[in-house]
């Protein structure tokens, strides 16, 4: 099996990139990775593995580039020489900490998209209060929506939460501003009827408060909401541990205190840590393309590749094909 990543995008790159790749490879007996950037800074953190090799380029794509204009000018940029080694058939997927549009561009335009697939949807595993955490997407790939594209998300999260995440059955539940049937606006009501007739485990309408709760296994949404929705749990964990951090150390008591809580505090810091799960896979395209968290360590990155050789090993993307195809055959019977 191999995968080629970005070695250059990210906040901690490529030092995180390379050092996850070499705990990935040691951990993955059958697994090759490609590593595409500037082969001298990759070689400074890069230990002798002969199942990881170096594909160097000088040119990278920025943070703040313009994503369609970067793809399509900077041919050289490691972010789309890492694509098109899976267009060609070197690689079965790929992984990316950079540039969130560039990537969900050189996706499209190179790795293509799942015949039958109208959107393609961007979707994390986010944590919940057990651990077992839960899929949402689309959390930005596609601002707007019509119902028939949260379908697809419905059939894609269903298939992932099954293959990889090991969930017999997945719940299936649509966000909404409350759980009645009728509530909502029209894409969310003629999404409800939708996913309601699809034989999905559908289980209706889930409000945002009670997705920590683990109200369902898979949570559909557009991608403007998703995103708001994504930023808003990321932004509410980080204030949180800010203000416990800041209560335990306000003075010896408290650092005292502290100091027997840690263990607890440490467990759930490891319950909501968003590294755990691997990255945000781009669903609907023809092979696994991950768009690692930009500030991933090595560790994040890791779980980045567990996740993609996990998408590769068990064919998420061949079961999505042919399940949209069976889908389409049916309703033109």
């Amino acid at each position: 099996m191999k995968i080629v990543m970005d070695a250059m995008g990210g906040d901690n790159a490529p030092q995180a990139i390379v050092e996850g790749a070499i705990k990935a490879a040691e951990a993955f007996s059958d697994l090759e990775i490609t590593l595409v950037g500037k082969e001298e800074e990759i070689n400074r953190h890069l230990k002798a593995n002969d199942r990881i090799k170096v594909i160097h380029t000088d040119e990278i794509i920025e943070p703040d580039d313009e994503p369609v204009r970067a793809v399509r000018r900077k041919k050289n940029a490691s972010m789309v020489m890492m694509a098109n080694e899976v267009k060609e058939g070197r690689a079965d997927a790929c992984i990316a900490a950079g540039n969130t549009g560039a990537l969900m561009t050189a996706g499209l335009l190179l790795v293509g998209r799942i015949e039958g697939i109208e959107r393609p949807a961007l979707a994390p595993t986010l944590p919940t209060m057990d651990g077992k955490g839960f899929l949402m997407l689309d959390v930005g790939a596609n601002i707007d929506a019509k119902p028939e594209h949260l379908l697809q998300y419905g059939i894609m999260g269903s298939i992932y939460a099954e293959k990889v995440r090991g969930v017999s059955s997945p719940r299936i539940g649509l966000l909404n501003v409350g759980t009645e049937e009728k509530k909502g606006n029209e894409l969310t009501k003629q999404a409800f009827l939708l996913l309601k007739q699809s034989g999905l485990n559908f289980i209706g309408n889930v409000e945002a408060r009670d997705l920590l709760e683990g109200a369902a296994d898979v949570v559909v949404t557009d991608g403007f909401t998703g995103n708001v929705t994504l930023k808003t749990i990321e932004g509410t964990a980080l204030s949180v541990f800010g203000m416990l951090k800041g209560a335990l150390t306000k003075n010896l008591k408290s650092k005292l205190a502290a100091a027997v809580l840690k263990p607890q505090l440490k467990g759930i810091k490891q319950v909501m840590d968003y590294s755990e799960y691997g990255g945000a896979g781009l669903f609907g395209l023809k092979a696994p393309v991950i768009k690692a968290h930009g500030s991933s360590d090595a560790n994040a990155v890791y779980n980045a590749v567990r996740q993609t050789r996990e998408m590769v090993q068990f064919s998420v993307a061949q079961t999505i094909f042919e399940t949209i195809e069976q889908n389409r055959k049916q309703e033109n019977r």
